[in-house]
């Protein structure tokens, strides 16, 4: 484990899956400490309420004791340089995430030379797993059990029946 070098894994996290979680679990091997930093999602229309979403996210990680969760809004160059973060996590499930991500990187080195994009693949069972696909399997009256923790999925069906 590299010393005290802090990561930052953003996202809008709606809901945070199991894959989400396996991330989280490698990037603790990699840092000191992880802060999860859950996005207000203002460019995105969110299931679940910022307030959700953390929650669900402290839930998620509460087995790691070096990881922290934290909402942000606006850049988040903003955020990482705040918390003094010298490298960003960022999730890749399949050759279609690269291209998006490898851009996204490139823009974070010129707003952050000095913060890192690393970038960290789920388990193999976990690599489909996206939070719209949980979403919208869910919302449609599908199982999502083997996608979300049981708290998230308990979540998740209380919200779909709430929208009915």
């Amino acid at each position: 484990m590299s010393n005290d070098v802090i990561a930052v894994y953003p996202g809008t996290f709606d809901p945070i899956t199991l894959g989400h979680e396996d991330v989280v679990r490698r990037a603790t091997q990699l840092f000191s400490r992880v802060i999860v930093a859950v996005a207000a999602g203002h460019h995105k229309k969110a299931l679940f309420s910022l307030e959700d979403r953390i929650e669900m996210a402290r839930e998620a990680v509460k087995p790691y004791p070096q990881v922290e969760v934290e909402s942000f809004s606006g850049l988040m160059r903003d955020f990482v340089v705040a918390r003094g973060a010298k490298a960003m996590v960022r999730g890749l499930r399949a050759v279609t995430d690269f291209d998006y991500e490898f851009q996204l990187a490139g823009m974070n080195r010129s707003l952050m030379p000095h913060v890192e994009t690393v970038f960290l693949t789920p388990s193999d069972k976990y690599q489909f797993i996206s939070s719209t696909f949980v979403r919208e399997i869910a919302t449609l009256g599908g199982e999502v059990d083997k996608f979300v923790s049981p708290a998230v999925c308990e979540r998740l069906v209380a919200k779909v029946r709430s929208l009915s």
